[in-house]
């Protein structure tokens, strides 16, 4: 698969938008979003009508109607705003992939459009307490009621989960019999039984609502199930293989804005009478972020690429994903060590960067699971 080296026109402008939207719009106001941990649906609202969230939607259902390549390179200059606001768009678009990818077109007009032309938003329910990297062992059940489910049970650490306005939930009809018995089913948040729990005091993209949302005797009806009985664990897993270029290129934006922000401070402070950008050391640094940030951004677009073209890249995205993850942590956390002492402050950006970072390493599959994804297929 040979990479698409120069962007089209198409997407230098979507590339334009997104990033003065994320200049002029997030980061203005990400500090404070940081400190208090709020939502930011008014911004929010701003990205919807400019065309910047539901990026993979098709336009008929009022999504963007990206490719994923596309959608990568918005993605990653919203990151560089802000990760917490970015983590909050793309969750729509990983919520609403298994209905694209498995639902029918009835399905898809009731449970897609809505949330896209509305400007509303929806959460992906797969992790639970109990179920974290081992997503075949959910507990979330699934009981059969005539020509309806009963779903009980609750999952955790869900992105939208206190603001959304459906959910795509991952449960069992049968825990014993793991990833064969698991259905998804498509829940609108105001069917009774619904609660939400407290906004998460989180380390990092502490705006980004993440909640626990549990469902006591929830009625589901039949025509809400995504892609028939027993196929939920596909659904799932194809819809993260999908999902992993957008996952990782945020990592990629975190990481270079950690960089910019490295490259003006090692040119404006001075140690010895100079710039400590003249020093071999800070140099080093600066190489080798600059170096690691463009082959997490290759790795990513070409497993962007595979997958636009319909190709299997559960290999590529995964080592896109584990890649991008570990070299955002790593260049962040060398970019306070370029700040010194005041990087360790709120005062400078960098460890906000650095605490955003992290969570990359852990949501989505962690970077063990990506080494296990990546030796199992190259194993095979």
């Amino acid at each position: 698969m040979q990479l698409p080296l120069q962007l089209s026109e198409e997407q230098i402008a979507l590339q334009d938008e997104a990033k003065k939207f994320a200049v002029n719009e997030i980061r203005p106001v990400s500090r404070e979003l940081d400190r208090d941990s709020t939502f930011p649906k008014e911004l929010l609202k701003k990205a919807h009508s400019l065309g910047l969230v539901n990026l993979f939607q098709a336009e008929e259902l009022g999504g963007t109607g990206l490719n994923l390549l596309s959608s990568c390179i918005v993605i990653e200059e919203l990151a560089a705003g802000c990760a917490g606001v970015t983590t909050s768009i793309v969750a729509n678009d990983l919520a609403l992939i298994p209905i694209a990818l498995h639902g029918t077109e009835e399905q898809k007009k009731k449970f897609i459009e809505p949330v896209c032309t509305k400007g509303s938003f929806a959460s992906f329910c797969l992790s639970e307490p109990g179920a974290g990297s081992d997503a075949a062992g959910i507990s979330c059940q699934l009981t059969k009621d005539g020509d309806n489910y009963i779903l009980n049970g609750q999952k955790q650490w869900i992105t939208n989960g206190g603001v959304a306005s459906q959910y795509t939930v991952f449960a069992t009809l049968d825990r014993d019999k793991r990833h064969k018995a698991i259905c998804c089913v498509a829940v609108p948040a105001d069917t009774p039984g619904i609660t939400t729990g407290h906004h998460e005091d989180k380390l990092g993209q502490r705006c980004s609502n993440t909640t626990t949302v549990t469902f006591e005797n929830v009625t589901v009806p039949g025509a809400n199930l995504i892609g028939g009985e027993g196929n939920g664990f596909r659904v799932a897993m194809e819809t993260l293989d999908l999902t992993r270029p957008m996952t990782a290129i945020i990592a990629v934006g975190i990481a270079r804005a950690a960089f910019e922000y490295s490259c003006e401070y090692a040119q404006e402070r001075k140690q010895f009478s100079q710039p400590i950008g003249s020093f071999q050391a800070i140099q080093f640094l600066l190489a080798d972020m600059a170096t690691n940030i463009d082959a997490a951004r290759l790795l990513t677009h070409r497993s962007a690429c595979l997958l636009d073209a319909g190709k299997s890249a559960s290999l590529e995205s995964s080592m896109a994903k584990r890649f991008s993850a570990d070299m955002g942590m790593e260049v962040t956390t060398n970019a306070v060590q370029v700040f010194g002492g005041y990087g360790y402050t709120k005062e400078y950006p960098v460890e906000k960067l650095m605490r955003d970072a992290k969570l990359m390493q852990i949501y989505e599959g962690t970077s063990q699971i990506q080494r296990l994804v990546i030796a199992r297929e190259i194993l095979r």
